[in-house]
């Protein structure tokens, strides 16, 4: 999947939520729902929407499946903002090396 799929659905806050619960390891749906004020099926379809947006990998565990973050999905993102930071920074350098020849003359 492509780091626009994971910004669109990482722009939700309960499928954030869902990623800061998931942190701490893979669980079943039961266990990530439990307490966050919405239902099982919202949290299914919010848990259907971060796996196709590529940053959940989801394994079957007898009559459950596992919900756990998927590392290559994540580094799509991460690869995506770290480019921006790089082009953050190399603008930054340029301004100060046009800065540093102004105040040269």
């Amino acid at each position: 999947m492509n780091y626009e799929d994971a910004i669109t659905a990482l722009a939700d806050p309960t499928r954030r939520k869902i990623i800061e619960r998931l942190r701490a390891g893979a669980m079943p749906v039961t266990a990530i729902a439990a307490g966050m004020g919405v239902s099982r099926p919202a949290v299914s379809q919010h848990l259907r929407v971060l796996s196709d947006a590529g940053l959940l990998s989801v394994t079957p565990q007898g009559n459950r499946r596992l919900y756990a973050i998927a590392p290559e999905g994540v580094e799509n993102l991460r690869n995506y903002l770290d480019s921006l930071w790089d082009d953050a920074l190399a603008s930054f350098a340029r301004a100060a090396r046009e800065k540093a020849k102004g105040k040269t003359k």
